[in-house]
């Protein structure tokens, strides 16, 4: 796919090569084989998808933009929403627990030395280990100027003390990219990053939280008490935390947003589906108007959002700096609150029995709110945009 910086069309290709859409097959059919057959089961439970998580490093759809430095496969940013997409097609909350890693990774890619990389890296290619990634807190969410948890230096090392709030995956984490306070006067310029080990003492996992949609996803408070760092565990220097989430947060948010579109695709089908079967009045309800322009406007809304994703995808990969970020934030948003409406529709369509639990698109709807919250809400969104439109 090829497209000017502007991101107007200059000698477009829409298709895919051979290799991505093999690449997209193995995701779809792992999606449809392996997670779609327990999603329902998994959501009632809210239970942690272990074995499902192992099949998927198993067969390649883990880690996949690990570099080949530290044995991975080094796939680029659009290659990994095309893996994203299908496996939030088969269920969000399962597809976030295999994506996150992709997130806790980016900040050691971003800002990890050599030497960092090979410790926290290199072992989650040789198996299904995860990471978790600890921005949120309870008072500070949107505004990370207002994170609590410190760092304090002493000596070789440094004391953390704070707490983290839905964090995904932090109860079946080896380890956690943490963000903490070195120096408080200086608001998110006095952030740092640090990687910490999930069983370190002083770190406890407070409580799974109990959620209205992905709720196969582990969501956990995190408690720090006197947690020792080794200062070599630090990424980067200090003070360079914020710049280090926000790049990691650019190249992370395509995945997504294309997350989004997996949804409300799914939701679309079943819609499809329904509306050819469902007869009212002698006929599918298919064809009637007022659910056959429904349905129409689902269609356009998601190949309009899956265009988004797929354009900032491609801007990451070309290293288009705030153009990236602009081009990110746009495929959140718009994805993030498409997601919402095309599911929303889909209860629409299926009526009554779109309310019951025993029908799929109940859950796709409640999992479609979350888009629109964490990784940056749809109103953060709309303030990243503007900023970087009154840079350029």
């Amino acid at each position: 796919m090829t497209m000017t910086e502007n991101g107007t069309a200059g000698g477009v290709s829409f298709g895919l090569n051979d290799e991505q859409r093999e690449l997209r097959a193995l995701a779809r059919e792992f999606a449809e084989k392996e997670i779609r057959p327990h999603a329902a089961a998994f959501d009632e439970k809210q239970a942690h998808a272990t074995d499902i998580i192992a099949r998927a490093h198993e067969v390649g759809l883990m880690n996949v933009h690990l570099p080949r430095s530290v044995g991975g496969p080094e796939l680029p940013c659009f290659e990994g929403i095309l893996v994203a997409e299908e496996l939030n097609w088969g269920c969000s909350g399962i597809g976030t627990s295999i994506c996150v890693n992709g997130l806790a990774a980016r900040p050691i890619l971003v800002a990890g030395d050599e030497e960092q990389r090979k410790r926290w890296l290199l072992p989650l290619v040789d198996a299904p280990i995860l990471g978790c990634f600890g921005l949120t807190e309870p008072g500070a969410g949107s505004d990370v100027s207002g994170i609590q948890t410190t760092a304090v230096r002493r000596g070789g090392d440094y004391v953390v003390n704070g707490s983290k709030m839905f964090i995904s995956n932090a109860g079946h984490a080896s380890w956690m990219v943490c963000f903490a306070s070195t120096d408080p006067g200086k608001g998110s310029r006095g952030l740092s990053a640090f990687v910490i080990p999930m069983d370190a003492a002083g770190i406890t996992v407070e409580r799974h939280l109990d959620k209205m949609g992905q709720r196969s996803t582990d969501t956990s408070a995190v408690a720090f008490d006197n947690v020792v760092v080794a200062a070599v565990d630090r990424l980067g220097e200090e003070g360079d935390g914020f710049e280090i989430a926000m790049q990691a947060l650019d190249f992370t948010r395509p995945s997504i947003a294309v997350g989004a579109v997996g949804v409300a695709q799914a939701a679309f089908e079943l819609s499809v589906e329904y509306a050819r079967e469902r007869t009212q009045f002698g006929h599918p309800i298919a064809m009637n108007q007022g659910v056959s322009f429904i349905i129409a406007d689902m269609a356009t809304e998601i190949e309009a959002a899956r265009l988004l994703c797929w354009q900032a995808a491609w801007m990451n990969d070309q290293g288009r700096g705030r153009k990236a970020t602009k081009y990110s934030s746009f495929a959140k948003l718009f994805s993030a609150d498409m997601a919402m409406k095309v599911t929303t529709d889909a209860v629409q369509v299926f009526g009554g029995y779109g309310y019951m639990k025993e029908y799929p698109v109940e859950k796709l709807m409640r999992d479609a709110k979350l888009f629109q919250i964490y990784e940056g809400t749809s109103q953060i969104q709309r303030i990243v945009i503007a900023k970087e439109i009154n840079r350029e």
